[in-house]
């Protein structure tokens, strides 16, 4: 059984175009986290931690703006160019941090600059990789090529920024840009291998307009929805928390406990590890009865748990980051299926890309708030700002969905105001 799972899993990976397109994926992803580690512990080591805030800004704040103008060009051009051209932009960017250190120092303000173009082209592989897999895999097979391609990101994420941290103290922060480079490099060229059949079931070969209808319809069923609006809000208050710890972890290494960027590379590590077995868990657990309330519950422990940084031993530290990364990998994943249910078919890929760019532009707005306060000496002030943050909107959830079955949050049955009625029609447009 678990064997005959296991392959329908990986089946995809069979396909030569598939594997080629995720293993470059999955590559420059886990360059991408090593990266943003070793500018973090470049900014310390040039500047001070509100120079950590600047940089937490620009990689994360031009988000908001490249998600409104990638969008258009994936869907008007061959997205194969489109992201090859990310690869050579942001592999020439990194590239240029190791190449200045080879002639003299380092100045802040061209990691800032990295750091930005980084966080502009940021939504070019998160679009275009899972818009390509119609024309890569059967119909079949979608299911399993969309989970390998969340996995991908996912341990990009966890893995990247511990790798990071553990080749900093051995090559040094700007050898590992250069690393980081040849990862775009090698995605690049794994692209340009990748060949979309004639005839796919995806324009991602041919010339399109974007689809009709703008934002606004958007705009409106966002603000009709209680069930979206609650997610968006809610996550975009978690992320801004998450923009605090984000520069709080590096100054903990740097200023609060010993070890250096041995001791980040620990943190990175853990929390990393965290986020994977939240994963592993969401995966293995079934919807509840009760989602949104599991959502506003996961949230509120995680959001709890951040006050244990409070505490002046690392240990403690660690479990506190341990429980908080433990537990929100499984709030994402149980929203997931109400996003999908809810949003109508037509509306799907425009909605969801403005949700994401919604709770993406609070993490800046958290970067922002931290550095100035950690530069101050009030790290006491960031982790209570920080744990509000994250956990009133948990509990706000808990409150409001107490009582709301699984089927009203689908849309499936008549609910409150706050989740209006919803066709089944649309709820089974997934």
């Amino acid at each position: 059984m678990h064997r005959r799972l296991m392959r329908a899993c990986l089946a995809p990976l069979r396909l030569r175009d598939y594997r080629l397109l995720w293993s470059g994926a999955m590559l420059s992803q886990l360059g991408d986290g090593a990266t943003w580690t070793a500018l973090t512990w470049l900014a310390l080591v040039h500047g001070n931690a509100a120079a950590l805030g600047v940089l937490g800004i620009c990689y994360t704040a031009p988000v908001i703006a490249g998600g409104f103008l990638v969008g258009p060009l994936l869907d008007r051009f061959d997205r194969r160019a489109v992201l090859v051209a990310d690869c050579v932009l942001r592999g020439v960017a990194v590239a240029s941090i190791p190449a200045v250190a080879a002639f003299g120092p380092v100045r802040l303000w061209q990691l800032y600059l990295v750091a930005a173009v980084y966080g502009l082209l940021k939504i070019v592989p998160l679009g275009a990789v899972p818009a390509m897999l119609p024309d890569l895999v059967p119909q079949r097979a979608l299911a399993a090529a969309s989970a390998l391609e969340s996995m991908s990101l996912g341990v990009g994420r966890i893995l990247g920024p511990a790798v990071g941290g553990l080749l900093i103290p051995l090559v040094g922060g700007a050898s590992v840009l250069l690393l980081d480079a040849a990862s775009y490099l090698a995605f690049g060229l794994a692209v340009l291998a990748v060949r979309v059949p004639r005839g796919g079931p995806g324009p991602a070969h041919t010339v399109r307009s974007a689809p009709p209808g703008g934002w606004r319809p958007v705009v409106a069923l966002l603000r009709g929805d209680g069930v979206l609006l609650a997610i968006t809000v809610g996550f975009g208050l978690f992320n801004l928390a998450m923009g605090m710890l984000m520069v709080l972890e590096p100054w903990f290494a740097h200023d609060r406990f010993p070890g250096g960027a041995h001791t980040l590379g620990l943190i990175l590590a853990l929390s990393g590890g965290a986020n994977l077995a939240g994963s592993l868990a969401a995966g293995a657990v079934p919807p509840s009865d009760r989602q949104m309330l599991r959502i506003g519950v996961l949230q509120a422990v995680a959001g709890a748990s951040l006050l244990l940084l409070l505490a002046g031993d690392l240990p403690v530290v660690l479990i506190g980051l341990v429980l908080c990364n433990v537990l929100s990998t499984p709030m994402t994943v149980s929203s997931q299926v109400l996003r999908l249910s809810r949003i109508p078919a037509g509306l799907r890929g425009r909605t969801l890309t403005l949700m994401r760019t919604v709770m993406n532009a609070t993490t800046p707005l958290g970067a922002a708030v931290a550095g100035p306060l950690l530069a101050a000496g009030a790290h006491q002030a960031v982790i209570v700002l920080m744990t509000l943050a994250a956990a009133l909107p948990g509990l706000w959830l808990v409150r409001a969905y107490r009582t709301t079955s699984f089927g009203a949050e689908l849309g499936l049955v008549p609910t409150s105001p706050a989740t209006p009625v919803r066709s089944a029609r649309d709820a089974h447009h997934v």
